[in-house]
């Protein structure tokens, strides 16, 4: 058996492919899929393909607008655990957490109602790592990751709300 590294229930990570340097995550085991909270969200298509629009605030003192753009991976029913299931946009990015940089699928939903922008499910986990409920914050903050503009439209700064 390969040694698994150890994280708490919330930890800190990075999307560099959708532009956010640093965003804080719920680890959660009983989850299967990861999600990301979206202020909007838009489907477009290209060149054949279904792309989504969306955009997401970052920061608490200062606000940041993260427009994104990135190609559908699906749209799939997801149930939460209250049993309610709602249809989610997918999409597939890179994520950096604990030195480890690795391709999940991400559904976009809104999160504004909870504590974490960030769900990483246990798809994302399976073989990578262990969650010790017991822990929090194991991991120095990431070092901002420079985005990769093949998936992200633009980085604005914004002291308000989302447009």
């Amino acid at each position: 058996m390969t040694d698994l590294i150890t994280l708490g229930w919330r930890e800190r990570l990075a999307l560099p492919q959708l532009g956010i340097g640093m965003l804080k995550a719920k680890l959660d085991t009983g989850a299967r899929s990861s999600a990301l909270h979206v202020d909007a969200l838009e489907a477009v298509e290209r060149d054949g393909a279904t792309w989504l629009r969306f955009s997401l605030t970052l920061g608490r003192h200062q606000r940041r607008v993260v427009r994104c753009e990135a190609p559908a991976s699906g749209r799939r029913m997801v149930t939460d655990t209250g049993g309610h299931g709602t249809e989610r946009w997918f999409v597939r990015s890179e994520v950096l957490l604990a030195g480890e940089r690795f391709s999940i699928e991400i559904s976009l939903t809104d999160r504004r109602h909870m504590l974490f922008p960030m769900l990483l499910g246990r798809s994302a986990l399976l073989g990578r790592f262990v969650v010790d409920p017991s822990l929090s914050y194991t991991l120095p903050r990431p070092q901002p990751a420079f985005a990769e503009p093949a998936l992200r439209l633009v980085h604005e700064r914004h002291h308000g709300q989302c447009p």
